[in-house]
């Protein structure tokens, strides 16, 4: 069985990602949602509620499963017995910092592979950051962000 772990803040999870996510589940036999308990950056959603969003976005996937984690992701990954690191590109300008954490997750944990997927068009430029400024001034984010996200943003933002 192989197993690969697709890591992110998702601060909020978007469809992008979801997008990502329903790609590798046909890929690999089982995919992991790996929600990291972020250590430099202050999230909007804390680490349970993103995990929620997440596993209420993604529930459509027998083989997906969402965790939270706190830990290195290379030690996360064997923890959870995975063998690929999935990680998304909407842009070029993403690739040279991936580049940087598949070398280092590969030097951390060399059984590891590093497995990079980009988005459909129509997702690439998505980001958290993005949905999360447009939410906060109160602008429509339906197209952006699964149905469960919407209403968590629109009830953190109050409107």
């Amino acid at each position: 069985m192989t197993i690969a772990v697709y890591p992110g803040t998702f601060d909020p999870i978007t469809n992008g990602h979801i997008h990502v996510v329903e790609r590798a589940a046909r890929i690999f036999d089982r995919v992991i949602v790996g929600v990291a308990g972020s250590t430099h950056k202050t999230p909007t959603f804390d680490l349970e509620i993103r995990v929620s969003l997440a596993e209420e976005s993604l529930g459509h996937l027998d083989n997906v499963e969402v965790r939270g984690f706190h830990t290195l992701l290379a030690n996360f990954a064997q923890a959870v017995g995975a063998r690929v690191l999935l990680r998304g590109l909407r842009a070029v300008a993403d690739y040279e910092y991936e580049l940087q954490l598949a070398n280092l997750n590969k030097q951390l944990a060399p059984e590891l592979e590093s497995l990079f997927l980009t988005p459909a068009e129509h997702y690439s430029f998505i980001s958290s950051t993005l949905v999360k400024e447009v939410a906060r001034l109160d602008g429509q984010v339906e197209a952006f962000v699964p149905q469960p996200v919407v209403a968590a943003l629109k009830k953190h933002f109050n409107h």
